[in-house]
């Protein structure tokens, strides 16, 4: 089989890597033409733009870029018509994989959806064109199967994806074991950084963490930095705050921190998959911020942790709310409140278990061959 595979970010590189895994396990002659990321080129795709050139944040982000993105659109379906795939499998990435979805049908192709726009969010009327254009939706959140049959659609409930990569032994891994060494840590208990992964995430956020740095001298901070952006990017902001930056992935960092500041995002889930304490924060542009709070409805969390529990398990600090005062508190709740910590512990537990088996990758690759 021939499968076109659209990811948009790195999220969506990471799972969409983990299907073509799983498929290529069921069908060894599966050919996949990708775009996306480095885990999606090591799993066997053929990368036609990497998901570096496509991530843009906001809504007025979006609007600067939207030459860029509507010639993107183009490329891809021109590509997709000449590759004549088996699937198209879209992963996430909603304002571009709906209009694909959209083209694809129109053209008479197989489309899949893999981890559903959120739309239960905001843009619940895209469910219109999620019915008429997707042949299956595959779903990770265990509302959204409830969610979608409300809506009169059936979608397949696979569980969650980043049980698959988050391993529950990650703190015996050599890793994880040999972290402080390899990266020549004192021996001062860590808290984490990781301010997102796309430009605009690291200049809005990755600042007001690094006043956190001398509130709390008693511990070690490391930032967490992702491969595809320079370190110039975070580095012009630590330059009167030097503290160690690790790339790479950041479970060995998670594992060995006593505490960790998150940008919303997957992050958040991976942390607390992990079981480190976390303060969940949030800033974009103005413009942006002030359009989504008036198109978001019903929506009481913007962290996965606390919207899979449907309770402030995390702290959730969201624009002007994400200032030194109200960080310092929480960050010295879950560093020193011991009550704090046991209960977000207890109910990161709890959280797992509403996950799935850690099979996610593999139903899904069932749905699409089974099908197919």
């Amino acid at each position: 089989m021939k499968y076109y595979i659209i990811a948009g970010e790195p999220s969506g590189d990471l799972h969409a890597s983990n299907l073509m895994k799983a498929l290529k396990a069921r069908d060894p002659q599966a050919e996949f033409r990708c775009w996306g990321g480095d885990l999606m080129e090591q799993a066997g795709g053929d990368i036609v733009k990497h998901y570096k050139e496509l991530a843009y944040m906001g809504f007025w982000e979006v609007f600067v870029h939207l030459n860029t993105i509507l010639r993107n659109i183009r490329i891809c379906q021109t590509d997709i018509l000449l590759y004549e795939p088996d699937a198209l499998i879209l992963v996430d990435y909603p304002g571009f994989n709906l209009r694909i979805a959209e083209f694809a049908k129109d053209n008479g192709l197989k489309v899949y959806y893999y981890i559903s726009p959120q739309i239960w969010a905001w843009k619940k009327g895209r469910i219109k064109k999620i019915r008429r254009c997707v042949d299956e939706m595959m779903v990770i959140l265990p509302f959204e199967e409830k969610f979608y049959a409300d809506h009169g659609m059936k979608v397949h409930y696979v569980g969650h994806p980043l049980l698959d990569a988050v391993s529950r032994d990650l703190h015996q891994s050599d890793e994880a074991r040999d972290f402080r060494t390899a990266n020549s840590l004192d021996e001062r208990e860590i808290i984490a950084l990781l301010p997102g992964s796309r430009k605009q995430e690291i200049t809005a956020i990755l600042p007001q963490m690094l006043k956190m740095v001398p509130l709390f001298p008693q511990y070690q901070f490391v930032v967490s930095a992702v491969d595809w952006q320079p370190r110039s990017l975070y580095e012009k902001y630590m330059k009167s705050c030097p503290i160690p930056m690790v790339g790479g992935s950041a479970y060995p960092l998670l594992a060995n921190a006593k505490a960790a500041i998150v940008a919303s995002g997957t992050a958040t889930l991976e942390t607390a998959m992990i079981g480190t304490p976390e303060v969940v924060c949030y800033a974009g542009s103005e413009l942006s911020y002030l359009i989504a709070k008036n198109l978001i409805s019903g929506i009481r969390y913007i962290s996965l942790v606390n919207l899979i529990m449907d309770k402030p398990v995390v702290a959730e600090l969201i624009q002007h709310e994400y200032n030194t005062t109200n960080l310092s508190e929480e960050l010295r709740k879950i560093t020193e409140d011991e009550g704090c910590v046991e209960s977000m512990k207890n109910d990161y537990r709890q959280l797992y278990t509403l996950l799935g088996d850690g099979s996610a990758s593999a139903k899904a690759a069932d749905v699409i061959l089974r099908t197919l």
